[in-house]
């Protein structure tokens, strides 16, 4: 009977009977469960396709290793060709315009929330979080969210070198020889191959090296691509470390790792452009489970699909506000593709440049919205091959407002379709594309040109930016 007093003594022995049970159960349940996967997300700076697992003769031996064990990406692609809003992208899974990454840090920009950061996502579901070497989306890392900041930079040590895979990679290493109690998240961000490149060591010899194909293969290039040479070296062997460190600790087995760059090799017309050779990336994953060893995957891939992919792989909810979607249907043999279309941008570089992309299978369309005919050289790094196009007129080749490539027929993008009236129908649908893309995700872009933000630096598109003084001039403190 209830007497108004609370459960009986009978009552309350039998409810505590079942909480113990069910206790025991849930601790059962948790014995049993496979633990979650650690998740190490290696970076590198400006590399593209440019390595050995791409079928390039590039010193990468680590990244070759790590290919022939897990699965290899052959149609990935970031979602802009400049460093900052590229991974903003894969970090918050939203577009540059739409996470307020329109330009660099380091000339002033910042995600519009940091809360959005993969970090949190992954703090909530129990992992405790380090970060080494290059971040690129803050301008102090401490903004960010990680529990560690395993190469803090100061004035004193200044973030060129303490990013370099020389300095991000042992500190890697460090974190993980001290065998962290929980699942860990580990960002491994290395300055190579940005330039400027080191130079070419005794093995990197420029008269058997190639530079990019749409690069003229002279004396200068191949010196230029030498010197890209011996910077992937420096950056696998940071990769190889790290490898190292988690197969001496006993964690490869149980460790997702996620290796990529930013977006294309920093050459003329790639990094910066929206042709493939600016937003194509290597992405190399292996891990327990979907990632079989050996494997190559040739599904058109978005940086975006990154973060959803996690949230499927550790199980737990997505976030709301994710564009991407989860390539694990596809590792697992239910889909052949997960995207018909994928997108990029650029705003702002060292100078600004608005224009956007939409790429399919088949085709590629890319807008400017800057109403320039001539190229904004100030946005490719200095270098070898700059100069030599620099000398020899680049800035007065001609740009087109509009551009239109059969990526079957001409995967190289050197025959605009734009004006061809037998395209019109196929122009008219990548036009759409573009436009319901940017109108849904509201893109500033449709309501006039982008405006810096307070504390933000550009440079005069007009400069040919010679030397490095002109992006520098544009710089804000970072470190």
């Amino acid at each position: 009977m209830d007497t108004g007093q609370g459960p009986s003594r009978r009552t309350f022995l039998g409810g505590a009977a079942a909480l113990g049970i069910a206790t025991k159960l849930n601790a059962l349940e948790a014995a049993t469960k496979p633990s979650m996967p650690n998740i190490v997300y290696i970076n590198s700076h400006d590399t593209g396709r440019y390595i050995q697992p791409y079928g390039h003769e590039i010193p990468t031996p680590h990244l070759q290793q790590l290919a022939s064990e897990g699965v290899i990406f052959h149609n990935a692609f970031s979602v802009a060709p400049t460093c900052s809003p590229s991974r903003s992208g894969l970090l918050t899974g939203q577009c540059p315009h739409q996470n307020g990454m329109l330009g660099l840090v380091n000339h002033g920009w910042k995600l519009s929330d940091y809360n959005k950061h993969l970090v949190h996502t992954l703090k909530a579901a129990g992992y405790v979080t380090a970060q080494a070497g290059v971040q690129h989306v803050a301008p102090h890392p401490e903004m960010i969210g990680y529990d560690h900041i395993l190469t803090p930079t100061t004035p004193e040590h200044p973030r060129n070198v303490n990013q370099s895979a020389k300095v991000a990679a042992p500190a890697a290493a460090k974190f993980i020889q001290s065998r962290p109690q929980q699942p860990f998240f580990l960002e491994v961000g290395f300055f190579e191959t940005h330039r400027p490149y080191p130079a070419p060591t005794p093995a990197d010899k420029a008269a058997h090296i190639t530079p990019p194909s749409h690069i003229a293969d002279i004396p200068i290039t191949r010196e230029d691509m030498a010197s890209f040479h011996a910077s992937a070296r420096i950056m696998d062997d940071g990769v190889g470390q790290v490898l190292d460190a988690l197969e001496q600790m006993g964690f490869a087995d149980n460790t997702l790792i996620i290796s990529t760059t930013d977006h294309g090799i920093s050459f003329p017309e790639a990094k910066c452009s929206l042709a493939d050779a600016g937003w194509c990336v290597s992405l190399i994953m292996r891990g327990p489970r979907e990632f079989k060893p050996g494997t190559a995957c040739d599904a058109m891939i978005s940086h975006l699909d990154v973060f959803p992919t996690l949230c499927e792989y550790i199980g737990i909810e997505k976030p709301g506000w994710l564009e991407g979607k989860s390539f694990l249907p596809v590792l697992r043999g239910e889909k052949k593709e997960i995207n018909e279309e994928i997108f990029a941008e650029v705003s702002y570089h060292a100078a600004y440049e608005p224009k956007r992309a939409v790429r399919t299978a088949r085709w590629k369309y890319i807008k400017r919205f800057d109403g320039r005919t001539t190229p904004v050289c100030a946005n490719a790094d200095p270098g070898p091959t700059k100069t030599y196009w620099l000398d020899n007129g680049w800035t007065t080749q001609p740009e087109a407002e509009e551009k239109l490539f059969d990526l079957v027929f001409d995967p190289d993008e050197r025959n605009n379709l734009a004006s061809n009236p037998a395209s019109r129908a196929v122009l008219n649908e990548m036009r759409g594309r573009l436009h319901n893309w940017m109108t849904r995700t509201n893109d500033p872009i449709l309501k006039g040109p982008i405006a810096l933000v307070e504390g933000a630096k550009t440079v005069d598109p007009d400069n040919p930016g010679r030397d490095w003084s002109v992006t520098r001039a544009a710089q804000v403190p970072t470190y």
